[in-house]
């Protein structure tokens, strides 16, 4: 049976949103949609698309974790030799989308990103279960290999070598996104979404306004 994907057409009226229901500030305007997300028991409520450019302007995206908002920045973390991590050196700019289908929400993110101090990469990596810790070890994200069986013969390697405490590997740590534009989106019916955009202008003053959808 062939299907015919233009067909395929969802309604959304479950919530409205204008620029009077936002919050003046946009990272605690997320952080009321977070709340409300988990409370509706969302899946994977802190997942969210990180997008990056290359060197020839070409655009990269895959999905990851939020792992905490401090300071007004949106934190994650991976292997500063991956792809994602190679991009982010050359241009420390990117962004960040989060989809909510339940709640018929989408929020998009765009700023400037800076590597964490390492003690907080420190403080994270100690958190994790140990055989993520190996496994920050024995993968080199990104990299070609020739089989599952590398991967698990250096997770053994590393577990052996670590079985007394697995350190912070270098290329291995924190960043944080510094918004500098946040744009939500809440879904209408008739594709008459409502869309709420804060822009920067200065340092902690932002300007909020309706879109049209």
């Amino acid at each position: 049976m062939s299907l015919n994907l233009a067909d395929i057409r969802q309604e959304y009226a479950k919530h409205e949103l204008s620029p009077e229901d936002c919050l003046p500030d946009p990272v605690a305007q997320f952080q009321h949609w977070l709340a409300e997300a988990m409370t509706a028991q969302v899946m994977e409520p802190t997942a969210m698309h990180l997008a990056t450019v290359d060197e020839d302007g070409r655009p990269s995206g895959r999905m990851v974790l939020l792992k905490g908002v401090e300071e007004g920045q949106f934190l994650f973390y991976s292997n500063y030799l991956s792809r994602k991590g190679r991009q982010l050196e050359r241009n420390p700019h990117a962004a960040l989308t989060f989809f909510w289908p339940e709640l018929e929400r989408q929020l998009r993110i765009e700023g400037r990103v800076l590597r964490l101090a390492e003690s907080a990469s420190d403080a994270y990596f100690a958190s994790r279960p140990l055989a993520s810790r190996i496994g920050a070890w024995a993968s080199e994200q990104s990299a070609e290999i020739e089989g599952k069986s590398v991967l698990i013969k250096r997770a053994a390697e590393y577990g052996v070598k670590y079985a007394l405490g697995v350190p912070r590997p270098p290329h291995w740590g924190g960043y944080g996104l510094i918004p500098e534009r946040m744009e939500f989106w809440q879904g209408r019916p008739s594709r008459l979404h409502d869309r709420v955009v804060y822009t920067l202008e200065t340092e902690g003053r932002w300007r909020k306004a309706r879109l049209a959808p």
